[in-house]
């Protein structure tokens, strides 16, 4: 099968096989990370997550855009979030919440990567 990219979103049960399926397809293919999909790709980059102590739940939660500065307004609802000084390098965080500083978004684009 030739595909133009993958999305990966909420998909627990299979965590493993999801973790060997996107390192195997990294550069290969575009790939965006849904929710637990950002986990993932952050993962298979050899980054870290950590337990939140009160998740993000609902609508209007305020992020930054680092690209060009704005705020936006997203909904969210998860309660891991991706360690910023685990990630290896090319990997960029383009959002975070502005309630507690988490990164909300990554992208790297030399390996088609985008995630949120």
């Amino acid at each position: 099968m030739k595909t133009d990219g993958v999305s990966f979103q909420q998909w627990a049960r299979i965590r493993f096989l999801i973790l060997l399926t996107v390192k195997e397809i990294i550069g290969k293919v575009q790939i965006f990370g849904i929710c637990m999909g950002h986990q993932f790709l952050c993962q298979a980059l050899g980054g870290k997550t950590y337990k939140m102590k009160f998740g993000h739940h609902g609508g209007n939660h305020p992020v930054r855009n680092l690209i060009n500065g704005s705020v936006e307004i997203s909904a969210q609802n998860h309660n891991y979030a991706v360690e910023p000084e685990s990630l290896s390098s090319g990997l960029e965080v383009t959002h975070v919440n502005l309630n507690n500083g988490s990164c909300v978004s990554l992208a790297f684009l030399q390996r088609k990567l985008w995630s949120l």
